[in-house]
């Protein structure tokens, strides 16, 4: 398999991690208009396991390094593979309630609010779980990016005057993020800590990816059957409303959504041979600043804010900026 061995490479990575995980939800917002949120997240799951299976087949196949994808299934203890595909069901539900957030309130608030918790908490599991980086500078940085999260709140209330609505889209993402802190320790658990040399029983990167997907692929008919009946928003939606109302490009839309954060969750786990599990998470959720960034700029949904929104929102963008530069050199000083 191909293995990254440059914490130079690794940081490239989990940079393109960030890109890939604050853009996805765009392909939400495409498909919106027409076609409800649970009938895109079924496209969504089954773009997730399709690039996990291609990345398998090809880098995880490839090289001189470690083990190829079939040899490595092959040898895996159930214990580290049950623990993959629990990562898998419980980013599941957390990313559903993202996306209901992101349908409710919008991504300038969704993503900030639920992701940055999920960067709090994700970086301090991963962290004890596996401890690489000078503490000091990694838990500053996650303090940074949780200032960033409060004056993003506090710009949505100025915008949201405490309408029901608003006020459950903030709470739906607070639970997420809460969910969304603790998936990547489950994949981490299940992977061998030396990249060149796996350990025996443990998973390749390339394995825990599919496997984590897999979990993903099949609590979808769990978490979004539920959703579909029981909706937090909106009416009920049918299972024949996914090949009654659906045509290509709405199911091309999902399953390409699903593609471009599974690069990014591939990515992620690669680079944290180099950089390190809290580093290598900690910096991929740098995405809600991407993601921040599309709600404000492209999607304008703070446009006709009140007085006074524009510095919070500002002050927001500066301390995501400053909590992930200290993420980032956390591991070389």
């Amino acid at each position: 398999m191909i293995v990254v061995e440059s914490y130079f490479v690794a940081i490239i990575m989990c940079f393109i991690t960030m890109l890939c995980w604050g853009s996805w939800a765009n392909t939400q917002k495409l498909a919106s208009k027409e076609w409800r949120f649970q009938l895109f997240y079924w496209d969504y799951s089954i773009g997730v396991l399709l690039l996990a299976l291609i990345l398998a087949f090809t880098m995880g196949s490839m090289g001189e390094s470690g083990r190829g994808f079939i040899e490595d299934l092959g040898q895996a203890d159930s214990g580290n593979l049950w623990s993959a595909f629990l990562g898998g069901v419980v980013f599941n539900l957390a990313n559903i309630l993202l996306v209901v957030a992101i349908d409710i309130a919008g991504m300038a608030v969704a993503f900030p609010v639920g992701i940055g918790i999920a960067l709090a908490l994700g970086v301090i599991t991963n962290y004890f779980g596996s401890p690489v980086g000078n503490p000091y500078l990694l838990f500053t940085g996650v303090a940074g990016v949780t200032l960033a999260i409060i004056f993003d709140a506090l710009a949505y209330r100025k915008i949201s005057k405490a309408s029901k609505d608003s006020t459950k889209g903030l709470l739906i993402s607070i639970v997420a993020g809460v969910l969304m802190g603790f998936f990547y320790r489950f994949v981490a658990a299940s992977m061998s800590e030396d990249f060149m040399n796996l350990e025996t029983g443990k998973l390749s990167p390339y394995t825990a990816v599919v496997i984590f997907s897999i979990g993903l692929f099949v609590s979808n008919f769990i978490w979004n059957t539920l959703l579909m009946a029981k909706p937090l928003s909106g009416e009920p939606v049918r299972y024949s409303d996914y090949f009654n109302k659906g045509n290509t490009k709405l199911h091309f839309i999902g399953i390409l959504g699903g593609m471009i954060w599974s690069l990014g969750m591939a990515f992620s786990i690669i680079a944290s041979g180099p950089a390190g599990f809290a580093i290598s998470y900690g910096l991929g959720q740098g995405a809600t600043m991407i993601a921040a960034f599309w709600g404000v700029f492209i999607w304008k949904e703070f446009k006709g804010a009140p007085k006074g929104t524009n510095p919070l929102l500002t002050l927001m963008f500066l301390f995501f900026i400053i909590g992930l530069g200290l993420i980032i050199v956390a591991r070389v000083l």
